[in-house]
């Protein structure tokens, strides 16, 4: 992984650890659905930590959707579909490794149909303390670019500030999930080189349309910052294969 996507992350317990390591075999494809997990006594051994944290891990592990604990048959890896992929870690284990295609653009497409709605309704409800929130973040982002993590923290308030903004608790709640999404995938496109194209004028776009009250100005903005960040992110270049490939 990135050293960049290594800073976003907290240092985890041991049953955090596990369930990470668990979690990023999972979403990679290394244990597919329908694969059983080891048992306790087996992955306690064969990991070096206590029964009670991999108990620890599965739970955390079966409680994002991961996987499914059966009585007399196990722990079970789930499908896709019931995966909770909003997840801020189930984010973080997908962008670990190279997400599908699909998913990457899936994931922004989730986003382009969001913010922009959440733009212009904050355009119409915004307060002068969020309007002075959205511009600190921008003085952020302009001073340490999103090549530098206190530049990202900045863009992750920015988007944040913007769900607050349109006073609606339901798109509020999305907050986590839309920070992860611009956290990881900002990280992800950065791994070979910073970003070539600079994204701070699509911000500030979208902070004029809202500080203007300017809804339909907001949402095309908004929706306008996706589209690109998409572009960036799809056309960026891959690190260059190591090791031997995954195992099918």
């Amino acid at each position: 992984m990135a050293s960049g996507t290594q800073s976003t992350a907290k240092p985890l317990r041991l049953h955090g650890a596990v369930a990470r390591d668990l979690g990023i075999r999972i979403v990679s494809g290394d244990c597919r659905p329908g694969d059983l997990l080891d048992g306790e006594i087996e992955a306690s051994v064969r990991l070096s930590v206590s029964r009670t944290a991999y108990r620890e891990a599965v739970r955390i592990l079966a409680a994002k959707g991961l996987v499914q604990v059966r009585p007399k048959v196990g722990t079970r890896v789930t499908t896709r579909d019931k995966w909770h992929l909003l997840d801020p870690d189930v984010l973080s284990w997908m962008f670990s490794t190279e997400p599908e295609e699909h998913l990457l653009v899936s994931l922004f497409e989730l986003r382009k149909i969001v913010e922009p709605e959440a733009a212009a309704r904050a355009a119409e409800r915004r307060t002068q303390d969020h309007l002075d929130t959205m511009r600190d973040a921008l003085d952020l982002i302009a001073e340490h670019t999103l090549a530098r993590e206190e530049g990202r923290r900045a863009d992750q308030e920015f988007h944040a500030t913007v769900l607050a903004a349109a006073a609606n608790p339901f798109l509020q709640s999305l907050t986590s999930s839309v920070g992860a999404a611009v956290a990881w995938t900002t990280v992800f496109k950065q791994r070979v080189r910073p970003l070539v194209r600079d994204p701070l004028p699509d911000h500030v776009g979208v902070y004029e349309a809202i500080a203007g009250g300017n809804a339909d100005a907001a949402r095309q903005a908004m929706a306008h910052l996706v589209e690109m960040a998409l572009l960036d992110t799809t056309t960026a270049p891959r690190p260059a294969a190591r090791g031997k490939t995954r195992a099918a």
